[in-house]
């Protein structure tokens, strides 16, 4: 597999930790967990759900840019969700904002929490390259 098939942000967690923040096998992409980070990899909106899940939003986009896909092609997402019950409105509206008419597959897992202090959410996704975009 050539590198072109791996995606990274440059962040240090991608050292740090050893991962690729998406993969391509195929037709299908599968993006590691995304969260509301900025160009040097630090954590924006501590605390804050809906905003970190719309800057999530935007990182994911970064990824789908990367590999010329669309919101449209993603078929499952996995959110992490730290208080999740209370957070609940705050994730549909936002994933009504962000897919419009697409519905793909969800799930969504309430945790007690994620890898950074102040991180609320984080989500992965796999993307099929062969449904219309």
């Amino acid at each position: 597999m050539s590198t072109t098939d791996v995606f990274i942000h440059q962040v240090p967690a991608e050292s740090d930790f050893g991962y690729s923040q998406a993969i391509r096998s195929g037709d299908l992409i599968h993006v590691s967990g995304q969260l509301a980070f900025d160009e040097a990899g630090g954590l924006l909106h501590p605390g804050d759900f809906a905003a970190q899940l719309k800057q999530t939003h935007a990182v994911m986009d970064k990824v789908l840019d990367h590999y010329g896909v669309t919101r449209n092609q993603i078929i499952s997402q996995v959110l992490y969700g730290v208080e999740l019950q209370q957070n609940a409105a705050a994730v549909a509206e936002g994933n009504r904002a962000y897919f419009g008419a697409h519905r793909p597959a969800a799930t969504a897992f309430g945790v007690t929490e994620l890898t950074f202090p102040g991180q609320l959410i984080e989500i992965s996704f796999i993307v099929d390259t062969k449904l219309p975009a």
